[in-house]
């Protein structure tokens, strides 16, 4: 095909932890007598310790807990996360751990996670679990976590130290020294496939390494933006600082949240010269080259063999991540 029809690729979905189906239903937030009266209807989404919720083991569906199996009322320390049609959804935060059987299962490049299994369902994770939720499932889980990493974060005051309190079913926090309000916050970070300058879509993606990732772990680049910084010259400065190569025609791609703990990943495609020498972040960047479209179409394909995560190939981010999607539509596309 020639570069005069072939068009920039794109993302060919919404990405596994931006999907969502509820509302979020702001105004509810400020109002606690309509939030009592319909959580004898409402389901919650419960996290334990280590971020982890059950799913069914017959369907792989959000082990939702009917409200009025937590408590009569809605709990203070509950989270409102939004009204449907078939009622309100809540998320209770940090419950005990399951007593049943430990298993390992592959998460971040493979690396095996810990989930576990106990009265017919499992405790997963987001990273490794998000992508085979429905929309609605990936869309409660994403939030809870999110604000469960804010929480964490966020029990002291930023102002005069003292100890915090949730307000407002779980979107705000109030010092109890000063009085002082603050509100979960995401911190937003971009990530860049940057292919070559070879007709439009390259012939080649540039994938580096990150300090401590397995052996063969690659992705697209990615960094926080900075105090006034905008997000297309914080594209051109990390992939600069990260492997030393200048980029040019930043374009938006798509985004994704992204709670471990707080962020937003902004996706974006970008050219560069792959004739540059390649200049490796120390301390942060351990390995960077350019792979070849067939290279990275047969990552995928492995993807689906038994030893895909142990045999020292290349290993690409999981299918939670908006990094594995853009990898997708750049493989598919034409050069």
């Amino acid at each position: 095909m020639s570069t005069a029809t072939t068009q920039p690729f794109e993302l060919p979905r919404v990405p596994a932890l931006s999907r969502v189906t509820i509302d979020r239903s702001e105004a509810l937030r400020q109002d606690p007598q309509a939030l009592r009266a319909a959580w004898p209807t409402a389901r919650v989404i419960v996290l334990d310790k280590r971020g982890r919720t059950p799913v069914r083991m017959d369907d792989g569906e959000l082990a939702l807990r009917p409200a009025t199996e937590i408590a009569p009322e809605p709990p203070e320390d509950a989270a409102f996360l939004g009204r449907a049609p078939e009622g309100d959804y809540w998320a209770v935060l940090d419950v005990p751990e399951p007593d049943g059987e430990t298993i390992e299962v592959p998460g971040r490049f493979g690396v095996p996670v810990t989930h576990i299994v106990a009265d017919g369902e499992r405790w997963v994770g987001l990273r490794e679990f998000g992508d085979e939720l429905d929309d609605t499932g990936a869309g409660l889980f994403t939030t809870a976590l999110a604000l469960r990493s804010w929480y964490r974060r966020a029990r002291h005051c930023v102002r005069c130290g003292a100890p915090t309190k949730v307000i407002s079913v779980g979107w705000a926090s109030r010092c109890t020294g000063c009085g002082r309000e603050e509100y979960p916050r995401t911190d937003p970070a971009v990530i860049c496939l940057v292919h070559d300058d070879v007709g439009v879509n390259g012939e080649r993606v540039l994938l580096a390494r990150g300090a401590g990732w397995p052996e063969g772990s690659r992705s697209v680049l990615a960094g926080f933006v900075e105090a006034g910084e905008s997000l297309e010259a914080c594209v051109v400065r990390e992939i600069r600082e990260e492997v030393g190569v200048t980029v040019r025609d930043v374009r938006y791609l798509g985004s994704q949240p992204w709670p471990f703990p707080r962020s937003i990943m902004l996706g974006f495609a970008a050219r560069a010269d792959r004739d540059a020498p390649l200049t490796l972040a120390e301390g942060e960047i351990e390995a960077a080259r350019w792979f070849t479209r067939e290279e990275v179409r047969a990552a995928f394909a492995r993807a689906y063999e038994p030893r895909a995560n142990g045999d020292g190939g290349l290993r690409l981010p999981g299918n939670s991540s908006i990094a594995r999607l853009m990898l997708e539509a750049w493989a598919a596309a034409e050069p």
